[in-house]
């Protein structure tokens, strides 16, 4: 499995501390195993089903929002320089995981992507905080996966996860028309 999950995200290897990363694997090992999707079906199903004939899928999405992330850090340390501290590790793990409770919240039936019971009753990012959470990911980066969505809006937002928020919104929103 950790193959595969190496296959979806080599963005993975962007987080340097080791620990951390064989964190955010064990995650997504933990959440496809729990999981009716396979790596495959997040390589073809839609990243929303907000959104009417929604032809790009999960993993499009997903490695798109976790590479503007990281650009837009880029260019904020770049401009702000030392007015600024982004915790990198944390932006790209937080990133990364954001939507691992997606796995949980989906399920494919007679062919067709639908939310699963659990997911009606429990959102992507409070399944995703608890999965992280089992596998020893800091509050820091629980914040991240806990306020991206529009969970998050009445809370205040970290740097990092500020970033991750608008990062993720910037992906979905532009197919809203």
């Amino acid at each position: 499995m950790r193959d595969k999950i190496l296959e979806l995200w080599p963005e993975i290897e962007w987080i340097d501390d080791q620990e951390l990363r064989e964190k955010v694997i064990s995650c997504w090992e933990y959440a496809v195993e729990k999981s009716p999707l396979s790596p495959e079906d997040l390589r073809n199903i839609p990243f929303s089903l907000l959104i009417k004939d929604c032809k790009v899928s999960f993993m499009n999405h997903k490695r798109t929002t976790v590479h503007l992330a990281v650009e837009m850090a880029k260019i904020m340390k770049q401009n702000f320089g030392d007015e600024i501290n982004i915790n990198m590790d944390s932006l790209i793990a937080g990133a990364i995981l954001m939507d691992v409770g997606k796995l949980l919240e989906y399920e494919i039936t007679e062919g067709e992507l639908r939310i699963s019971s659990a997911g009606t009753v429990l959102r992507h990012p409070f399944s995703g905080v608890a999965i992280a959470d089992r596998f020893g990911i800091s509050p820091e980066i629980q914040h991240i996966i806990a306020t991206h969505s529009k969970e998050g809006d009445i809370g205040k937002r970290t740097v990092e996860s500020t970033i991750a928020h608008h990062a993720d919104f910037v992906s979905f929103e532009s197919f809203i028309h």
